[in-house]
């Protein structure tokens, strides 16, 4: 196969590049653009010899990406206008103007890319902005697939549920080969499961708020919280926590531990895994900074029973409290090891000057390499 030429956009710290890389499609990326300059000077750090614009996708002309002549669009835009948790401002989010420009100009390149990949969250397979994209790549006489999919699709223990689009100037339907990519589909009653999207509409992938019913535990975890963490950490398809973990040595646990203070303010809902898990929850860019929703601990000390620690805990004063809790020896992942269950290669790194907080919060916003890695395979064959 003849080398392809790649246009990333919203390139970040590159992870569209290392899946690139990780599927092994002869290529060569032509330009990476982002305004984000931590993520460039990441980026920069790990591909120094890649043209990387640093200026606005609206700033450059039709002119100048013709002058690029891709064969491929890898894109990530903007997640916060369609993010759940957010105000869901969708095309009306000036954030979306970068990703209107590009629609706008897809029609009127001198020639259309044979190849589009784009990644974003759970929201926008019902957002408008989806419905322009749609419009645009079925004018152009692109056709294409899309589908929700999750690391734990591809044996890696983290939930990260993501949506795709594949898009080729070609015939040929593809969806079956999607889900043939995939051979470890997580449980059946997991908002994991790989979904393909024909077409998509509110309520395609059962939200996990939707899986929470029952009376509280102990540590407010429902019963059918537990069945499904226990159903999850069973799953021999998925591969065990230890395995994406730096040498304890090189871990500096004081640095990682969790501070009294948040153990005493947030144990209850903390999401805490051992080593031998086969599940984590997913990490976001606020992941050391805040706790509730952004990203599962570890447990280090693997001999204390959880239950023991939690049960009745609520009776205890805080000097127990943290007697009790200090026993579990909870640690935040490092950054390390949360670039490992995203799929970054040993060979992706961070410049010296680039702190911890700024490691979580760009890896917060990237993707799974080893996921879009599969689906480019799929996207070329």
């Amino acid at each position: 196969m003849e080398g392809v030429r790649v246009l990333e956009l919203y390139s970040g710290i590159g992870g569209m590049h290392y899946a690139l890389k990780e599927s092994g499609i002869p290529a060569q990326v032509v330009a990476a653009i982002d305004i984000n300059t931590t993520a460039n000077q990441i980026y920069k750090h790990n591909f120094p010899d890649t043209v990387l614009w640093s200026k606005t996708i609206e700033g450059i002309t039709l002119d100048d990406f013709n002058r690029l002549s891709f064969d491929m669009i890898l894109m990530s835009p903007p997640c916060q206008p369609f993010t759940r948790l957010g105000l869901q401002g969708d095309i009306a989010d000036p954030r979306t103007k970068s990703f209107l420009y590009i629609l706008d100009l897809l029609p009127r390149l001198c020639r259309p890319p044979r190849f589009i990949l784009l990644e974003n969250v759970k929201g926008f397979e019902t957002s408008s902005a989806r419905e322009r994209l749609v419009k645009t790549l079925t004018d152009c006489g692109y056709t294409f697939q899309e589908i929700m999919i999750s690391p734990t699709s591809v044996g890696i223990p983290n939930s990260r549920l993501r949506y795709f689009l594949l898009a080729k100037i070609s015939t040929e339907n593809f969806s079956s080969k999607i889900l043939d990519a995939f051979p470890h589909p997580a449980e059946s009653d997991s908002p994991e499961q790989p979904t393909v999207l024909s077409p998509p509409h509110p309520g395609t992938c059962q939200p996990e708020e939707d899986l929470q019913g029952g009376h509280f535990l102990y540590k407010l975890e429902t019963t059918l919280e537990v069945q499904r963490k226990m159903s999850q950490n069973n799953d021999l398809s998925v591969r065990q926590i230890q395995d994406f973990l730096e040498p304890q040595m090189e871990v500096d646990m004081e640095q990682h531990l969790l501070p009294p203070k948040t153990l005493l303010r947030y144990a209850l809902i903390l999401d805490i895994v051992r080593p031998t898990c086969r599940r984590s929850v997913c990490f976001t860019k606020g992941y050391g900074r805040y706790v509730e929703g952004t990203g599962s601990v570890l447990q280090c000390c693997t001999e204390t029973e959880m239950e023991s620690v939690f049960k009745g805990l609520d009776q205890c004063s805080e000097d127990e409290k943290l007697q009790r809790l200090s026993k579990l020896k909870l640690r935040y992942f490092t950054p390390r090891e949360v670039a490992n269950l995203m799929g970054f290669p040993q060979t992706f790194s961070f410049p010296e000057h680039v702190t911890t907080k700024q490691q979580y919060k760009v890896l917060g916003n990237s993707l799974n390499v080893v996921v879009v890695a599969r689906l480019l395979q799929l996207l070329v064959s």
